[in-house]
């Protein structure tokens, strides 16, 4: 019998590590019932197959997972594309990004300071009104496909450009707007909803998009209430609500810098 070596024990630690990240994403997404059931299958496949030998049934779950595999990569391609984003994304990978990206660091500050304030000022005067609003940035995943579902607009960021698109007169103001490339994209957008059954049921249709689009996407999502006036965001999976103008720029600023 082999020796347990030291590549078995790093075997072990990248597959629990691939497993950590994939539970983690499911769970946001709320398909967590889904993962169990897909580990349970390869659970019964490994144990039926390759070590009890049974060859009937072993040839049916080999069918089962050669098409198998194929469902899950288009019911699921959201998930991966969050998989390998994460997996890119790490803190552990920071240092090599900052080797290439090193000289950018001062654009990245001009970007924050040039876009930051007029969506921090936008937010802040609609939060006064009550007008309800959702702003959308995107990040690492491509929204290009979310952005067809509304207006094409591709305008500079300006906080009263944003503030006369969810005015509630306008015909634009109950969708999503989309920012990305340092330009507004679109308006009117039409974004996937999450059923998250931990979602306050007191937090309306906005708040679920916002949570839908950053379960979805690794997008940034802001979210104005119309009821209360309250500032929320969602990103990756996670929706914090009641945030002060003051954490709302201290957010974006730390994302458009990478921090």
């Amino acid at each position: 019998m082999d020796s347990f070596t030291l590549r078995d024990a790093f075997d072990i630690a990248i597959a629990a590590l691939l497993l950590f990240y994939l539970y983690r994403i499911m769970k946001e997404s709320g398909t967590l019932n889904i993962f169990f059931g897909v580990l349970s299958f390869i659970v019964v496949w490994v144990i039926a197959s390759p070590l009890l030998e049974m060859k009937l049934i072993g040839t049916i779950l080999d069918k089962f997972m050669s098409i198998g595999l194929l469902v899950i990569v288009v019911l699921f391609q959201d998930q991966i594309k969050r998989f390998l984003v994460e997996l890119g994304d790490h803190k552990r990978w920071r240092f090599l990004r900052n080797l290439f990206h090193h000289s950018k660091s001062a654009d990245s500050a001009d970007n924050a300071r040039k876009y930051v304030l007029p969506i921090v000022y936008a937010c802040m005067n609609m939060s006064k009104t009550r007008t309800g609003a959702l702003i959308v940035i995107e990040q690492t995943i491509s929204l290009e496909s979310y952005e067809r579902s509304g207006d094409i607009i591709d305008a500079l960021i300006n906080s009263r450009l944003i503030e006369n698109i969810f005015f509630k007169n306008s015909p634009l103001h109950d969708g999503a707007m989309i920012i990305a490339h340092d330009r507004i994209k679109s308006a009117g957008c039409i974004l996937p909803v999450s059923h998250d059954t931990n979602v306050p049921r007191a937090l309306g249709l906005r708040h679920r998009s916002a949570l839908g689009i950053s379960q979805a996407t690794d997008a940034f999502a802001i979210v104005v209430s119309e009821e209360t006036g309250h500032i929320s965001v969602a990103h990756r999976g996670v929706l914090s609500t009641r945030l002060s103008t003051t954490e709302l720029e201290h957010r974006l600023s730390k994302l458009i810098l990478n921090e």
